[in-house]
């Protein structure tokens, strides 16, 4: 895990830190766009598409409702076709500066993946001035369920996801 950690902390303009107690992830970044327009990037289910996951797995939301007990569905398409689903249940939003969700993995029809890990995520946006800091949390209920997740490529998919979010903040 130490090694993973450390190749983490190198996201350019971003900081991770895995913690085994409890089991999270906490992703820090930084922004040079005001906090509406990052909090857009997560309330438009367009540019959503745009950024959520690797850029080899374009994203697409089929249901997107930042309404606490809201839910947003999305698959991604990987290079040779394989399809990912996901789904997050909203728990809590206060715009533009805080959504928490029930982050899971889902079957073709949106269902949850009880075979895969859920975790809470938990997104706080700051603004500083023009510029915005992000923290993004991810709490699972074991190591277990968090090595699950690493082993699927989560170091990967944070570092493509956040050069996505830098590329649609300067449109």
């Amino acid at each position: 895990m130490a090694q993973l950690n450390a190749s983490l902390a190198t996201l350019a303009f971003k900081s991770a830190n895995l913690d085994a107690r409890p089991a999270t992830l906490t992703l820090t970044a930084r922004f040079d766009a005001p906090v509406e327009k990052v909090w857009d990037l997560w309330a438009d289910p367009r540019k959503l598409e745009r950024w959520w996951g690797p850029p080899t797995y374009p994203a697409q939301v089929s249901e997107h409702n930042l309404q606490p007990g809201g839910r947003v569905t999305y698959s991604m398409t990987g290079p040779t076709g394989d399809r990912h689903h996901g789904y997050w249940e909203v728990v809590a939003v206060d715009p533009p500066r805080t959504l928490e969700v029930l982050d899971g993995f889902a079957d073709s029809d949106g269902r949850p993946n009880a075979d895969l890990p859920t975790m809470t995520m938990r997104v706080a946006l700051t603004s500083r001035g023009a510029r915005t800091r992000a923290v993004i949390t991810s709490t699972f209920a074991s190591i277990e369920a968090m090595q699950t997740v690493i082993d699927m490529g989560i170091e990967e998919g944070l570092r493509g996801a956040m050069e996505q979010m830098d590329a649609l903040l300067i449109e």
